[in-house]
């Protein structure tokens, strides 16, 4: 009788932490799932699920190493910092190699190793330090989540347009959910594939002008799409409240769009997760309805 791995979520309590440990639930004992949290309250908030919760904070390495204990397979979820992710990514799987970690499942950025996005930077940082590792690894590299986009209808529905400075840049995007899938799917498979890179992204790609022509039909009301300079979107996102940082990114990558950073036809992703990913209108559907 085979002993089954121990599988840890980190950055569990954010969105895609969160649903990749249902996805797990559904098809390995509570027992064998371990989310990763900041603190206390996080950690209470999967009681309900049936699964024991351990605090570790990328930030602080001394937190890492005995929560990593008895685990066999870790999925690091990249981290939110900007600009302190390959430090903090660096502690984790530092604490992995020392905790006996047998596999890390990284989720990375689509094409990170040739996109010209400036997110991938970090990412590309983290690929590396997980071959010079020596922990056998898999990266996701993970493709845009269409939440980045429907995050913005409440504006286009105030202002009656939709901006970015994506040009007719076609984006494979995917729900959330579709991605913490086939995170799963990789922790729980029976070989995890070792070195294996996947290229993750939604099945139909689409221009941000056609995703305002859904968002329109969906609506009833007449939501064109503008398409403004990198610089001029990068504004728009700062006088809306965004942090400077957080604004120049998110314009470079609608530009990164424009020039099919965000696109790609490998369809690996349905593949994975065996059937088609959710498709644009759903998830407009989905958003408009909460």
């Amino acid at each position: 009788m085979s002993i089954q791995p121990k599988i840890l979520v980190t950055g569990a309590g954010g969105q895609l932490g969160r649903r990749v440990v249902h996805h797990l639930l559904k098809s390995v004992p509570a027992a064998q799932v371990t989310p990763l949290v900041r603190n206390s309250a996080a950690a209470a908030s999967f009681s309900a699920l049936g699964v024991e919760a351990r605090i570790g904070d990328y930030a602080q390495p001394e937190t890492l190493e005995r929560a990593f204990a008895g685990v066999q397979r870790l999925l690091l979820i990249s981290s939110n910092a900007m600009g302190q992710r390959g430090t903090q990514h660096r502690n984790v799987i530092d604490a992995a190699k020392r905790a006996g970690v047998t596999t890390i499942v990284y989720t990375s950025i689509l094409h990170a190793d040739t996109s010209p996005l400036g997110l991938a930077d970090e990412h590309r940082e983290t690929e590396a330090d997980l071959q010079a590792s020596g922990i056998p690894y898999v990266i996701l590299r993970n493709g845009w989540y269409t939440e980045n986009y429907t995050a913005s209808i409440p504006a286009a529905l105030a202002h009656s347009v939709f901006l970015g400075s994506a040009g007719e840049g076609r984006i494979a995007s995917a729900a959330r959910d579709d991605y913490a899938e086939a995170a799963a799917v990789v922790l729980t498979a029976t070989d995890v594939g070792a070195g294996r890179i996947y290229e993750l992204a939604g099945d139909l790609a689409y221009t941000l002008a056609q995703f305002a022509e859904e968002l329109s039909r969906q609506t009833g009301k007449s939501i064109p799409y503008k398409n403004l300079s990198e610089a001029d979107y990068e504004a728009v996102l700062v006088g809306a409240g965004l942090p400077a940082p957080l604004a120049a990114l998110l314009a470079d990558s609608h530009t990164g769009a424009s020039k099919g950073a965000l696109e790609d036809k490998g369809r690996q992703l349905s593949t994975l997760i065996q059937r088609p990913t959710t498709r644009l209108g759903a998830s407009i559907a989905t958003a408009l309805a909460n």
